[in-house]
């Protein structure tokens, strides 16, 4: 049988939301997913149709999260569905959902300098995440979060300190996994935009922990 993948998507346009949710979409139908598209959160309220899914992806910026909504979302990775995702989609959303960050295993907090030019590096060579894979450069938002130290980090950044001083010679996590009850978490702090993706690298990371993360 095929495996089944919700994209929920919406928030903040600047994340073209749309758009890379369509690029992923495209991407797991290629891996022979049979992949949902939904606007809204409402989906999260109907327990029988979220525990089908074998991969939950959210692309939802910002935005509010009701507490029955954010309860279905996370009974069903509780229960084995994966939780996967990349930069503010994932890495922002529901701000004020804490339960949701704690699943995540991190939340945005800044970007100093907006898009500038940094480097990330491969950290683990062993995962089948990152195989094969070697440092390279992106030119886009260099995410500074707040991570859960639980996380299994396989790709870093390392910020110089030219737009925040105080931050010189921090290491930051780029892309980790984790677990959250019997769900596998995948994240990844890049694709601030779709072009983002064009990088190589970071649709590698991207899609292959999507497909790591499935159940």
């Amino acid at each position: 049988m095929a495996k089944k993948a919700l994209i929920f998507y919406g928030g903040w346009a600047g994340h073209e939301p749309e758009k890379t949710s369509a690029r992923f979409a495209r991407v797991l139908r290629g891996h022979g997913y049979d992949v949902d598209l939904e606007q809204t959160l409402d989906v999260f309220t109907d327990a029988d149709r979220t525990a089908q899914y074998d991969l939950i992806v959210p692309m939802y910026t910002q935005s509010e999260i009701t507490k029955e909504q954010e309860k279905g979302l996370l009974d069903a990775v509780k229960a084995g569905a994966g939780l996967a995702g990349w930069h503010g989609g994932m890495g922002d959303a529901f701000r004020n959902a804490t339960e949701y960050q704690f699943a995540c295993g991190g939340q945005w907090v800044a970007h100093p300098g907006n898009i500038i030019d940094y480097t990330v590096n491969i950290t683990n060579h062993d995962d089948p995440i990152t195989a094969g894979l070697s440092d390279f450069q992106m030119h886009s938002e260099q995410y500074f979060l707040h991570v859960d130290p639980s996380n299994e980090v396989l790709v870093t950044t390392t910020f110089t300190g030219e737009h925040a001083p105080w931050i010189a010679g921090t290491v930051m996590p780029v892309v980790w996994k984790r677990k959250y009850g019997e769900g596998k978490v995948f994240y990844c702090s890049l694709g601030h935009v779709d072009a983002d993706f064009e990088v190589p690298e970071a649709q590698t990371l991207t899609e292959r922990g999507l497909i790591w993360a499935t159940r």
